[in-house]
């Protein structure tokens, strides 16, 4: 096996989701602490005195208590080169979870016990259903009172229509949750001791025939409920198939508490062992193997300002393929243009360290001098590949915005184009209006309050906000002179920054209305980039 082939077969890029709430942050944070990539883990409190994650980092993100905006976390551990995607659970981030997802190779659901499925798991799960990456879940916060194992695991297969097969079974929950009984290794864990911010928790391990040691650690009822448990599972639970959870048929379910750090390490080694190396991506129809091709990525995140003294952009590239090398030409596909990456950097939240290799599997940022656009191929001059695009979804919400001083045309102008490169937000305005306001679109509503603050903090300028009455968008795909429609008093045609034409509609009834008033016209609900 060559140096290439070692480096790559030991990456794991992965994406945590959940629904807000759920914990996702945490068990990220308990992740790092087994990584060694940080020595005390944050608690995601909306509160100024509070230790906030390491994953989020944007000042709103601490005061509000939330992710807003992916992080990307990189560390070693155990031999293996990790890439963790922390996601916003939020609803109204979801497009930043979408894309993200696309740089993963498997997605780790974070579920709340006491709640199950919740309405941004199911969205979130049918992203990575359409994409047939392996899905691990963990039902976190057995600690407090939850609903039945049984129930949740029937509520993964009926809701997702794929198999479930439990890793470790929890023993009680709540005030009775006494730790997990590890299936593989046929052992009971029993946490003796509780220590939420670090990584010394002591457990004792006992194989499940040790009855007399295990009745009094666990309790008589406690343990005579772990052997029926452990028993009907081996007798009429799936077998574990590892082809059935690579294809993202079958789910590996873990019981744990993330805020106790009951179960996070066993399901790190067992993720670690089940979830792929890095997978083949489609360039124009045909799979890039990774190990074989040389150095290929796409730009899949764009962040500005994450460093508010040199108010830089970074571009977030997943490496498809082949190794990165700092300071070597590379063709920026879209613009055709050749390009030398000097100051490429591995990223932990907003902090980062100049690298000089990277591999296939390991997302990288490099400084954005304003020609990347999200879902932008780079490759060596040599192999031209192009990979498929990131569809841009429409828009739910929108709003006009206009600037309060009148001499920070500079500045508002600025910000508000580079917040939508990030792909948060989508920008149109009103053809031969002669208006200076700027019709904003989100997924969100909370987004709108993001970039109210972003355009104050960032870039120095305060907004006045008018809520526009459309519900619906789309891009019109036929040739049509848009200035020649007929439309409806609640119906607007606008352009994005890229000069495309898009109708906005109070009602989704209005669409197909429209399109009767119009013959030959031709609308699509999402564009590619």
């Amino acid at each position: 096996m060559s140096d290439l082939q070692r480096e790559i077969r030991r990456r794991r890029t992965f994406a945590i989701i959940s629904h807000p709430d759920a914990g996702k942050t945490t068990l990220t944070e308990k992740l790092l602490l087994y990584g060694g990539a940080i020595q005390l883990a944050g608690s995601v409190k909306g509160k100024a005195a509070a230790r906030h994650a390491v994953s989020d980092w944007m000042e709103l993100e601490k005061q509000r208590g939330i992710s807003i905006t992916s992080s990307v976390l990189q560390f070693e551990y155990d031999g293996y080169c990790i890439n963790i995607l922390d996601t916003p659970g939020h609803q109204d981030f979801s497009e930043d979870t979408y894309r993200t997802l696309m740089a993963a190779d498997s997605a780790v659901m974070v579920i709340d016990a006491a709640k199950g499925i919740e309405p941004q798991t199911r969205k979130l799960f049918k992203v990575c259903a359409m994409r047939h990456i392996p899905i691990f879940t963990f039902i976190n916060k057995m600690d407090r009172e939850s609903r039945s194992p049984y129930d949740l695991m029937e509520e993964l297969e009926k809701e997702f229509g794929i198999g479930t097969y439990p890793m470790n079974w929890p023993i009680g929950s709540g005030s009775d949750f006494k730790g997990i009984y590890d299936r593989e290794r046929k052992e009971v864990l029993a946490y003796t001791q509780f220590h939420a911010g670090s990584r010394a928790i002591h457990a004792t391990e006992l194989g499940l025939d040790e009855t007399d040691a295990l009745s009094d650690m666990l309790g008589e009822r406690l343990y005579a409920t772990l052997r029926d448990d452990v028993e009907l599972l081996d007798g009429a639970g799936y077998d574990f198939d590892r082809e059935l959870v690579q294809s993202g048929d079958l789910s590996p379910v873990f019981f744990g508490s993330a805020l106790m750090n009951f179960g996070v390490e066993q399901f790190l080694h067992s993720f670690l062992d089940l979830t792929t190396p890095p997978l083949p991506r489609l360039s124009q129809g045909e799979a890039v193997d990774p190990e074989k091709e040389p150095f290929s990525a796409f730009v899949f995140k764009i962040q500005a300002n994450m460093n508010k003294a040199h108010r830089d952009r970074i571009a977030f590239m997943r490496i498809c393929s082949g190794r990165f090398e700092r300071d070597q030409e590379y063709l920026h596909v879209q613009s055709g243009k050749v390009i030398r990456l000097a100051q490429p950097q591995q990223m932990m939240a907003e902090e980062r360290q100049i690298i000089n290799e990277a591999y296939a599997g390991d997302i990288i940022g490099v400084f954005d001098p304003g020609i990347y656009s999200i879902g932008d191929t780079i490759c060596t001059k040599e192999k031209r590949l192009c990979y498929e695009g990131i569809p841009t979804f429409a828009p739910e919400h929108f709003a006009a915005f206009e600037r309060k001083d009148t001499m920070k045309r500079k500045q508002f102008e600025t910000g508000i184009r580079q917040i939508a490169q990030e792909g948060a937000i989508q920008i149109f305005h009103e053809p031969n209006s002669g208006l200076e306001e700027v019709i904003v679109g989100v997924v969100g509503v909370l987004q709108f309050e993001v970039l109210e603050y972003r355009l104050k903090t960032e870039y120095s300028t305060e907004v006045r906000r008018r809520d526009l009455p459309y519900e619906n968008i789309r891009w019109i795909t036929s040739r049509t002179d848009p200035s020649t429609l007929l439309l409806t008093r609640d119906s607007k045609w606008v352009q994005d920054f890229k000069g495309n034409d898009l109708l906005l509609f109070g009602g989704e009834w209005n669409i197909p209305y429209c399109q009767k008033q119009n013959p030959g016209l031709e609308l699509a609900e999402f564009s590619r980039q």
